[in-house]
This record gives structure tokens, sequence and C-alpha cells, in this order.
């Protein structure tokens, strides 16, 4: 998914080369980085939320492929075309409204066959978009059109197979754009920022900027989208093309985004994605990541898959094209294709979808181009030519449009500028007639439907001489079907029995990267015990962390903002699940296995990631007597606000500015909470 020539690598050296690219851990802190390098010692249940959510991955892929059999008709199969547009809408949500491009040629490049324009244009108001457009020369007008999207390569529009497939494109009669996405080429967004703390370009900018979207409803995959159909605004304002010919294409990302605008935009008469039509199971059943845009927010709970997107353009032409040796699993592309070979069929156009499969890795190689050509070449019959021709690589800084290679440096907003803008409009706008602040917080939460009256297994006491107390006493707290919150009691001996009921009052401290790690080193955890010794004390590790600690997505990738946090955080959010919610349903879970054991009152604490589980599901119960948070996030507002951030996506809630902030419940919970050491974006001490 990103780099130029991936053909030579193999899948581990891959998912290390795509952690590298992502940029700075998740947490930017020196005490967090050691605890990568030694993990926790005490990891019961490594693979609990990887098989949890893929039960819900494989429910949500049985009932697509169930709605597909169900199709009997050619009736049935326009219904479905037109309900799976309804529902891609539903998960890119509304885009804007079209302004002018203001559309500038910066430069040309004469070559033998064809002429390179150098085009600015801005998708939305001084948000430029740099891009090359082909025109070939000594071919009679109108011609057929493409816009082509880029993979992750670092040079976005100027890496070697895409000019190649432009050139080639040119040199047979097509009409080519192909533009930079945000975050590559000449649209680097970060980097004006301080190097240690700089996104790296390609993924590790497309989840900085579009993980803190998510907090004002943005969707980056919808921006992205945005660009591609801004560019065929562009296209089909030259007269050289033919707007009844106009096809798109891309690689990788550049796939992804070609499979997501067969599904937006229905004005394209052929297409050609390749390497990355799948399924969303396949892909996470393979543990493999995908960033930001690969990830439409809903898109498993409404049962839709990559085949979808291409049917919501049937049944006009589309070649798949796969490659063997691909980490997007080409068992994947062979069910895309046979939902698909069933619909076109129904739809009486079943030679108007194809599935070509290349013989090698990852990339968009000649024998895939050339599979390409000939199909565009079918539908269009502007050449019979079947082989690329010969093409020559220009430098990159032959085919800049500024004249510094970064259109940031040629007046353009940043992507952060509009998020800034939208969560300080967002934070300021009046919320009346809004519900109940706990009404809103269990909305944006999406909890799942936890267990009432929470069954526990007791496993053996730990003992640990680093620990306050010599013995911890473990119970695991079922809080869904086969999850669970890892709770220690704290002990001067073996207790491996449920908890005694002679106490009334309880701590329940909430981690934040690990109970067990944060027992040996956090002074608050000691400051907690000193204060009140005649209390139970209780830690609980909730799902992810800890003793739930995934170890998927390769090895020691929890804290790696490209890891298996994040991969369950968005694969949650495409479950329509927030990990956030399914995280406080942990805590209330624990809450109610206390009381039923006998404890009247509980204070509940918490550090770091903690805090915000511990600050909803105290906003949640209201009989919670007291609350000590520690290292708490002083605002979203804050986090969405600051280019440079370090919390997790597995702490941020989709458009939660629309609805409340931090703030709000922290002066709801009034006195009983005590804050200490608030942080920032940072996680860095903030004063107010």
């Amino acid at each position: 998914m990103l780099l130029n020539d991936l053909s030579l690598l193999s899948r581990r050296n891959l998912m290390e080369l795509v952690a590298l690219q992502s940029g700075l851990l998740a947490t930017g802190t020196t005490a967090l980085v050691s605890a990568q390098n030694n993990p926790p010692q005490y990891n019961h249940f490594p693979r609990m939320v990887h098989d949890y959510l893929g039960r819900r991955v494989r429910e949500s892929d049985r009932a697509n492929l169930e709605g597909i059999n169900r199709l009997q008709s050619k009736e049935d199969a326009q219904q479905y075309v037109l309900s799976v547009r309804k529902k891609i809408q539903s998960c890119f949500g509304a885009f804007p409204t079209k302004t002018p491009l203001n559309a500038r040629v910066t430069g040309k490049v004469e070559r033998d066959g064809y002429t390179i324009e150098k085009v600015l244009f801005e998708s939305r108001p001084n948000f430029l978009v740099s891009a090359n457009l082909y025109l070939p020369k000594g071919k009679k007008h109108p011609l057929p059109g493409v816009v082509a999207s880029c993979g992750h390569s670092s040079n976005g529009k100027a890496a070697d197979a895409y000019q190649a497939f432009c050139q080639g494109l040119a040199m047979m009669g097509y009409v080519v754009l192909i533009f930079d996405p945000i975050g590559q080429g000449e649209r680097v967004q970060y980097g004006h920022v301080e190097q240690s703390k700089r996104p790296r370009i390609g993924v590790g900018e497309h989840m900085h900027g579009g993980n803190q979207q998510l907090l004002v409803g943005e969707f980056f995959g919808t921006w992205r989208a945005w660009d591609g159909i801004r560019a065929l605004d562009y296209l089909l304002t030259r007269p050289e093309v033919d707007p009844t010919k106009v096809g798109v294409t891309g690689n990788s990302g550049g796939g992804t985004m070609t499979t997501w605008l067969c599904g937006l935009e229905q004005r394209w008469t052929m297409a050609a994605p390749a390497c990355f039509v799948t399924t969303f199971r396949r892909n996470f059943e393979n543990e493999l990541p995908a960033d930001s845009e690969q990830c439409p927010p809903k898109v498993l709970a409404l049962n839709l898959d990559h085949a979808d997107f291409l049917a919501a353009l049937a049944p006009k032409p589309i070649v798949i094209l796969a490659k063997e040796k691909d980490f997007f699993d080409v068992r994947g592309s062979e069910e895309a294709y046979e939902k698909l070979k069933k619909l076109y069929t129904l739809l009486g156009a079943p030679e108007n979808i194809k599935l070509h499969t290349g013989p090698t890795e990852h990339g968009y190689s000649v024998e895939n181009r050339e599979a390409m050509y000939q199909w565009f070449n079918g539908v269009t019959k502007i050449s019979d030519l079947q082989k690329e021709p010969k093409v020559v690589v220009e430098k990159d800084e032959t085919l800049w449009c500024t004249p510094e290679g970064q259109v940031a440096k040629f007046g353009s907003r940043s992507l952060f500028s509009f998020t800034d803008q939208k969560a300080k409009a967002l934070v300021g706008a009046s919320k009346k007639g809004v519900a109940e602040l706990t009404t809103r917080i269990k909305s944006i939460l999406k909890m799942p439907k936890g267990i009432s009256d929470p069954d526990s297994r007791i496993l053996r006491s730990i003992r640990d001489k680093d620990f306050p107390k010599p013995i911890a006493n473990v119970y695991a707290i079922e809080t869904e079907p086969e999850v669970f919150a890892l709770v220690y009691r704290l002990s001067d001996k073996p207790h491996d029995s449920r908890p005694p009921k002679n106490t009334k009052r309880a701590v329940l401290y909430i981690a934040h990267h690990s109970a067990a790690d944060e027992l040996r080193k956090e002074p608050f955890i000691r400051d907690l015990l000193k204060a009140e010794p005649e209390s139970e004390f209780f830690t609980c590790d909730v799902r992810g962390i800890g003793e739930s600690r995934p170890d998927t997505c390769g090895v020691n990738q929890f804290l790696v903002p490209y890891g298996n946090d994040y991969f369950n955080a968005v694969h949650s959010m495409m479950l329509d699940s927030p990990y956030l919610g399914q995280k406080v349903l942990d805590v209330m879970g624990v809450l109610d296995w206390l009381k039923g054991n006998g404890f009247t009152e509980v204070h509940l604490t918490a550090k770091g990631w903690g805090t915000l589980p511990a600050l909803f599901a105290a906003m949640l119960t209201p009989k919670i007597k007291q609350v000590t948070l520690k290292n708490a996030l002083s605002s979203y507002k804050e986090l969405a606000c600051s280019e440079c951030y370090d919390w997790p996506l597995s702490s941020m809630l989709p458009n939660v500015l629309d609805s409340f902030d931090l703030p709000e419940c922290y002066a709801q919970l009034g006195g009983k909470l005590k804050l200490i050491d608030p942080a920032g974006a940072m996680l860095n001490p903030v004063t107010k």
C-alpha cells in the first residue's frame, strides 16, 4: 500500500516497513517506548479482541453473501444496485457544494506523442490539487479520458509505474489526468512540522489527519474521493475529452480510490481497480492493516463489501486487476468477482465484468497495466495495441506543478486547517434542544449489549515481588460473550475464590496500558493504597490492553500507529461500534460484578488511556461516589485543534464534538471528581 515498488518484499518485511512509514509511536513518551520493548508479563487472552471482532466481521460477510444469493431476476439486481449506492453514500456522508475549480496550467512538457500539462485546481476553496494532464499528439478530438489515482508512493504522480501507464494510455490516444493524493507528492501536509513530531508521507499522514477528522464527523476517504470527483470535473472541462468515454484506474491505495469512486460517481463509463479489491473478511483475518481512507465508517455494519462499490456502477465495464502474490488476498478477489459475475449476468451484461490475476507481487506492474490497456481499448475502440509502448520515466522535478514541489509553499490550505476550523465551530455552536448529556454520551458510544449480572472466571493468583502487595487474585469478568475484563485484587495472601464480602468499599483502578506493569511502576497506585488502607483495591484491564493486549498484526505492534490497537479501533468504526464504547461496557460490567459481590461504594480511578472509559462509565453509573483521574484528556476540542497529537484512534469517538466535549462531563461529575495532571493533545501537562 506504500512505497514505489514492493515486488521484492516479503509480507513480513512489508508490514515492518509499513509500521516505519506510519510515523511516530502513538504515545511519544520514553516510558511508553520502554513498555513496548518490555511487554507485560501477564497476557491470558492475547487474541480475544481479534476473535471477537472477527466473529462480527464474519457475520457481516455472511449477510453480504446472502444478499447476493437472494438475487433471482434482473429487477432484483437493479434494486440491489440502487440499495448499495444508498448505503455507500451513508458511509461517506454528504459531499460539499461544488465550488469553482480555479484551474490553471503552470507549465508544459513536450514529448514525442504527447504533451504533459502541469495543472493546479481547487477541490475545495484554496485546497490545491497538483495534477499532470497527458494529452496525445496527432489524434482527432474528442478522445477518451481517464482519471488516474495514485497508490501510496511518496512522490505521488511521479512514481515510475504511474508515469508508465499514463504515458502508455496517452500514446494509445487517451487524455489522462493523474493527481497527487493528500499527503503525497506535492501535497505533503506536515512538511513544516518539527521532524520528531512529523508523520511519515503517505500512510502516516493519512492516518494522522484522518483519525483526527473523525472527531468532527469527517471521513478522510470522503476527502480523497472528492478530489477524484473534482479531477473528473476538470477533465470534462477539456474540449479534447469525450464525456461519453471516461474511465478511472489506480493501484493499491489508488485501487482503493478507484473502487470507492465507482460507488460514488456515476459518470464513469469504465473502471480498472488494481491491487485492492478483495473482501473485508480476508483483510481482517489476514491481520492486514489498512489506513484511514480504506476503512469507511459503518461499512461492515451495513453489510457492504468491496464488490458492492463496483456493483454500484453495474453494468458498466469493470476489470478487477489482482495479483497472485499480493498481500491483498487473491482469494477475496475471486470471491468479489463471483458475486459481481452473478449480478452482471442478471443485468444481461456478463461480458462487462472480468478478473485478471497477474503472476507477481503487489504493484501496478506491466502485465496488469497491459490488461488495463486491453480492457479500456475493448470498450473505447481507440487503439488495437496489446502491449505497452516504450516509456521514459521523468524526474520528479520535471512534473512539478509548483516552483518548489509543494502546494503548501504555494499558498494551499492544509487538511488540518479545515479540521481545526470545524472543531471550533462545533464547540462554539449552541446545544439548545439537544438531549441530556448522558443520552448524548450513550448515542455516541454505541455500546454493545452487555451481560447483566456478569459471570466471572477465577484464575490462579499472581505473585509479583514488585507489586505494592505480594499477591494479585485474578478474575476474568465476562462483559460480552467470550469477552473479558481482567481484574486483579491486591492481597497479602493467596485467595483463589470469589472476593471476600466483609468490605463494603472498593477502589477500582482502570489501567492505562497494563495493570501489571503499572502496579510495579505507577506512584498514583501507591498513593491510592496509602489514602484508603481499609478499602479493597482492584485493578482492571479493559479489552485490548494488558491481559488482553493483542499479539496480532506482527511482533510488538501495540504502540505503533499502524499496529493492532489501531487495527481493532478502525474495524470497530467500520462495525459502527466505537472501540471506546466497548471499553466503557467493560468498566460498567466490572462495576456490576463488584456490586454483585457486596461492594456498595466504589472509588473509580484511572490513568491515561484508561481515564476515558472510566469517565464515561462514571457518567452512566450515578451511584459512583468518587472519581479520580490522572492524565485525563483535557478536551476533544484540544485534540482536534492540535496539529500534532499522540492520543490513539482507540481513544476517539466519531463526530463527538457535534454532541458534547469532555469538560461538560467533568462539570457534571462536580465535587466527586478529582483531576490530577490533566493531559493535552501530546499527553503533555495542561495548566488550565
